[in-house]
């Protein structure tokens, strides 16, 4: 039977609101993603603090079906680089259309993935496909079924990163496809598909990001109210 307790909510005044949503506008915006990263350490605790407010998200039936592994040891991430690059440079070279290589140019991204090493932190998420549990009786593993797992990790990652941002560090969401060596190097169950690579710390001091835009709000927001001009 479930059982509820009272929320614990605090109400804020309209001016305060506004003031609080303003102000984590303007920090969300100085937001860039970072392919130069410096060497310098980082306090751990800045890491274990953004990932436990990435475990505050909403999921699925509340399974909270994901798992983030947090690298530092530099062997470990030069076999990440290594493997990365294997796959990122098969993509540029032979998987990627035309039209994709077109698109990433303004970015001026390739298949060298120098960040991977040179940051102190790489955080790999993994999404929990299923759920495991041992049956008491026979002591064999038993699966159990997981609800929106690609949106509750997705909506976890985005906490993660505004975590790490307003902690004052840099990040970078890397993708390589296929991702299968992360299971390999981190010796991560069955269960679990890796779902992203964040890379984490201070930008290098020479840093430089591309000159690009954000939609404006006209263009992403769609307004339905009684003034409105509905469908």
């Amino acid at each position: 039977m479930a059982q509820f307790q009272r929320i614990h909510f605090q109400r804020l005044s309209v001016e305060e609101q506004l003031s609080r949503s303003q102000h984590f506008l303007q920090q969300m915006q100085t937001r860039r993603t970072v392919r130069d990263f410096s060497t310098e350490a980082v306090p751990y605790e800045l890491i274990a603090n953004a990932v436990a407010t990435a475990g505050t998200a909403p999921s699925g039936a509340n399974q909270q079906p994901w798992t983030f592994v947090v690298v530092s040891d530099p062997a470990t991430k030069r076999r990440i680089r290594a493997a990365a690059e294997i796959e990122e440079r098969e993509s540029y070279e032979r998987r990627m259309s035309a039209e994709w290589l077109e698109a990433l140019a303004p970015l001026g991204t390739d298949w060298h993935k120098p960040h991977l090493e040179d940051a102190p932190y790489l955080i790999a998420v993994f999404r929990q496909a299923y759920g495991l549990r041992v049956d008491p009786d026979t002591g064999e593993p038993v699966k159990i079924k997981h609800y929106y797992t690609e949106e509750s990790v997705g909506i976890a990652v985005g906490m993660l990163l505004c975590s790490l941002h307003l902690a004052g560090l840099a990040t970078l969401t890397h993708t390589p496809s296929p991702m299968g060596f992360l299971n390999d190097i981190l010796q991560r169950p069955a269960n679990e598909r890796p779902y992203l690579l964040v890379v984490t710390g201070y930008p290098a001091a020479e840093a430089q990001v591309p000159v690009i835009g954000k939609k404006a709000l006209a263009d992403i927001l769609v307004r339905v109210d009684e003034t409105s001009d509905r469908p």
